[in-house]
């Protein structure tokens, strides 16, 4: 992902499932990614501020959401750096409940376009802001775990965390982040 014409604010915190960037404009959060995921984005000219208000929040609600003490985030967030149809599939993750999860056939649906799985999908995997916009909520029609920019083992453990998945699935994955 590329921001343009914006300055960034970014920083590094630790989380039970890895390092995670956390990236924000003067909007709010812009970004949240898992070291080594898919999507990657350029960070040319970001300036590390740790104390930056938006990403000091982010990285209190993050922790006490790994340490299983939160079930919604409440941040301003900047999903302004996406075209106009990814930004609708973001805007439908934020509406998915912790502990539930949807198809991207049904996901497609919800915006309005039942045809567009496939680019749902491409949306999904684009979501510059991990955990906090759920994107992991996002299963197979059959349940299964497909896609996920942070890697299919973290889809997992997040489902889990959240009471989406059986804990044992990941138990391995949780005690070797530890």
């Amino acid at each position: 992902m590329k921001f343009k014409n914006t300055l960034i604010r970014s920083t590094r915190i630790d989380s039970r499932l890895g390092d995670i960037v956390l990236a924000a404009t003067d909007r709010g959060l812009a970004g949240a990614w898992f070291d080594q995921q898919r999507h990657w984005p350029d960070m040319a000219g970001w300036q590390s501020d740790p104390d930056h208000p938006a990403l000091r929040e982010a990285a209190l609600q993050l922790a006490d959401y790994f340490a299983g003490r939160r079930r919604h985030f409440d941040l301003p967030l900047d999903l302004s750096h996406g075209t106009a149809f990814q930004q609708a599939v973001w805007q439908a993750l934020l509406a998915i409940p912790m502990g539930r999860t949807t198809s991207y056939g049904t996901l497609s649906s919800d915006i309005g376009s039942p045809a567009a799985v496939r680019a749902v999908g491409a949306a999904v995997g684009r979501n510059p802001i991990s955990v906090i916009v759920p994107c992991h909520r996002v299963v197979g029609s059959n349940g299964s775990l497909t896609g996920y920019a942070g890697g299919l083992e973290r889809k997992s453990a997040l489902l889990t965390l959240e009471g989406a998945r059986a804990a044992q699935e990941t138990a391995s994955l949780w005690e070797s982040a530890r």
